[in-house]
């Protein structure tokens, strides 16, 4: 059994793997999105992926603000959760995505990644991280 994590945003879906043990999370991909509004693509390709690896878990970053409510972007990633387990049949779980994005910025940063090249692994660190949160939860 694998577990994907996903850290969705407006141009970008990070993408995370578990290991079959469900120790560790690796991060595998960024998929590039061509319009917010279009899934179609992203869609497919979370599918493939998750058929690829052998996925029976999804985990998908839940982005809340600091007061716990839940604003535009947390009611987009509902709306994928929803999108997500119609078009592949896999359980989705949401995981407070909260700081994710901040720890993988600082992560890379400590990793001496050069600026303008952060922005090419952030999103994918971030799955990582929500995924790692997930697994050791499980604990």
């Amino acid at each position: 059994m694998r577990i994907m994590g996903l850290d969705y945003g407006s141009k970008t879906v990070g993408v995370a793997i578990s290991d079959p043990l469900l120790i560790t999370a690796q991060g595998i991909e960024i998929i590039r999105r061509e319009s917010e509004k279009k899934l179609r693509r992203t869609l497919a390709r979370i599918d493939q992926l998750a058929k690829e690896y052998g996925v029976e878990k999804i985990v998908l970053g839940f982005p809340k603000h600091l007061n716990n409510s839940v604003g535009e972007r947390g009611i987009k990633s509902l709306e994928l959760k929803d999108k997500l387990q119609k078009r592949t049949g896999i359980e989705v779980v949401m995981w407070d995505e909260r700081f994710t994005t901040v720890e993988a910025d600082r992560t890379l940063i400590e990793a001496d990644v050069r600026r303008e090249n952060r922005k090419d692994y952030v999103d994918m660190l971030a799955a990582v991280f929500i995924l790692q949160g997930y697994l050791d939860s499980l604990k």
